[in-house]
C-alpha cells in the first residue's frame, strides 16, 4: 500500500524550495497537481476504512455560521456573548465536546452559530476529531476563525486546516467550464489573458488527472490552484472573518501589531462584550442577506416582516424554505422588484434568481 503522506511532504517540500517565475510555472503547476491527486488517494484510502462518529447538527434559522478555532480560543464565551446559547465555559481546554448551536437574532435574520470541538493542527488529515468537526463547515454558509491575541499564529494554521477540508473561504467560485470528448486532446478557449497560466501548464494538469480529452473555456484569470479546484469539483466556496478575541489583555499598540500582521477582520473582546455588536453587523453583511416580502393575490405585500434569504436564492429556494410542498405544487409568481422587467411580471421557472426588496406573489396548483 503507498504511503502518499511521505510523497505529498516531499513534493510539498520542493514547491517550498523552488523559486516562483515564469521559467519555473509550469513545474510548480505539475507538481500542484500531482500533490492534489495524492491527497486525493489518501482521501480515498482512510474513508474506506470505516467512518468515525461525526457530528450532526440539523440547519435552523436563515443560515449558519460556525466558529472554528484552537481550544480556549474563547468560542464558547463568543457563543453565549451574540445569541441564545448556554455553553459550558471554563479556562481549560477542551471544554466543547459537543456542537453547541445557538441563535443569532438581529435585522429580523435568526441566524444559526455553532459552537464546535476546538480543532488541532492536523486536523483535516484526520488528527483528533479534525475531520468530524470539518465536516459541519459543509452545512454552513459562513466560518468565523476565532484566534486569541495570545496565539495569534494560531490563525494562519486554521486556515490551512481549513482549505485542506476542501473550503474557499471568500473566493468567488472560477468561471471555468470543462467538458470531457471523446477525442481530439485538450482544446483550450480563453476569454481572457491569463498572467499565471500558459496553455502547456493547462494542459499538463488536465493530463495529470487523466483528462486526455477535453474541451476547457475560461472565463477568468486563474492559478494553477484554482484550475486544480476546478477539475476536483469537491469545494465549497463561502465567506469567512478573520477574528482576533481577547483584545483587553494587550495594549492598543501590540493589537494594531496584531490586527496589521495578519490582516484581521475585527478584534473582539468576548468576555468584556467589546465589539459584539459590530461583529453582528459584520456577520450579517459578509452573509449577503436579502430580503423578500410575500404578498398574497388582491392584497398589499407584507413590508413589516421580510423573509431573509441568502443571496443569489432562486424561487426554488423560497419555495423550499417556506414549506415543504410549495416546490412541487408552485404554478407560476408575480413579481414586483430588481429582479424582474416590469412590476407585476409573470415568472414561471423556479430558477429565477431574486434580488434585495423583491416582492413575489405565489401561486400554486
Amino acid at each position: 500500500m503507498a504511503d502518499y503522506s511521505d510523497r505529498i511532504k516531499e513534493l510539498e517540500e520542493e514547491i517550498k524550495n523552488t523559486q516562483y517565475n515564469k521559467r519555473t510555472q509550469h513545474h510548480i503547476g505539475l507538481v500542484k497537481a500531482k500533490i492534489a491527486v495524492l491527497k486525493d488517494k489518501e482521501i480515498a484510502r482512510s474513508s474506506s476504512g470505516g467512518k468515525g462518529q461525526g457530528y450532526s447538527v440539523r440547519k435552523t434559522g436563515d443560515a449558519t455560521v460556525i466558529l472554528i478555532g484552537f481550544p480556549s480560543a474563547g468560542k464558547s464565551t463568543l457563543l453565549n456573548g451574540i445569541t441564545n446559547a448556554n455553553s459550558p465555559v471554563a479556562a481549560y481546554e477542551f471544554t466543547t465536546l459537543n456542537v453547541i448551536p445557538g441563535v443569532l437574532e438581529y435585522k429580523d435574520a435568526k441566524i444559526q452559530v455553532l459552537d464546535v470541538p476546538g480543532i488541532l493542527k492536523g486536523a483535516a488529515s484526520g488528527k483528533g476529531r479534525g475531520k468530524e468537526v470539518l465536516a459541519v463547515i459543509q452545512s454552513a454558509d459562513l466560518v468565523i476563525f476565532v484566534a486569541d491575541v495570545l496565539r495569534p499564529n494560531a490563525l494562519p494554521v486554521l486556515q490551512k486546516e481549513v482549505y485542506d477540508a476542501h473550503i474557499r473561504l471568500n473566493q468567488r467560485k472560477p468561471d471555468v467550464k470543462i467538458k470531457k470528448t471523446a477525442r481530439g486532446g485538450i482544446r483550450i478557449g480563453k476569454t481572457v489573458k491569463l498572467s499565471q497560466l500558459n496553455d502547456e501548464t493547462i494542459k499538463s494538469i488536465l493530463q495529470e488527472f487523466r483528462l486526455n480529452n477535453a474541451d476547457i473555456v475560461i472565463r477568468t484569470d486563474i492559478t494553477a490552484d484554482q484550475l486544480i479546484d476546478v477539475i476536483e469539483g469537491n469545494k465549497k466556496y463561502i465567506p469567512g472573518i478573520d477574528l482576533m478575541n481577547k483584545m483587553d489583555m494587550i495594549s492598543p499598540e501590540e493589537l494594531k501589531k496584531i490586527l496589521d500582521e495578519y490582516q484581521i477582520d475585527i478584534a473582539i473582546s468576548a468576555e468584556k462584550k467589546i465589539n459584539l455588536d459590530k461583529l453582528k453587523e459584520m456577520i450579517f453583511r459578509r452573509l449577503g442577506f436579502i430580503r423578500i416580502y410575500c404578498k398574497q393575490a388582491r392584497q398589499k405585500a407584507d413590508l413589516d416582516i421580510p423573509l431573509i434569504m441568502l443571496e443569489g436564492s432562486t424561487l426554488r429556494d423560497m419555495c423550499n424554505k417556506l414549506h415543504k410542498d410549495f416546490v412541487n405544487k408552485f404554478h407560476f409568481a408575480r413579481l414586483w422588484g430588481k429582479s424582474v422587467k416590469f412590476d407585476g411580471q409573470k415568472v414561471l421557472k423556479l430558477e429565477h434568481k431574486l434580488l434585495d426588496k423583491d416582492i413575489v406573489e405565489l401561486h400554486m396548483r
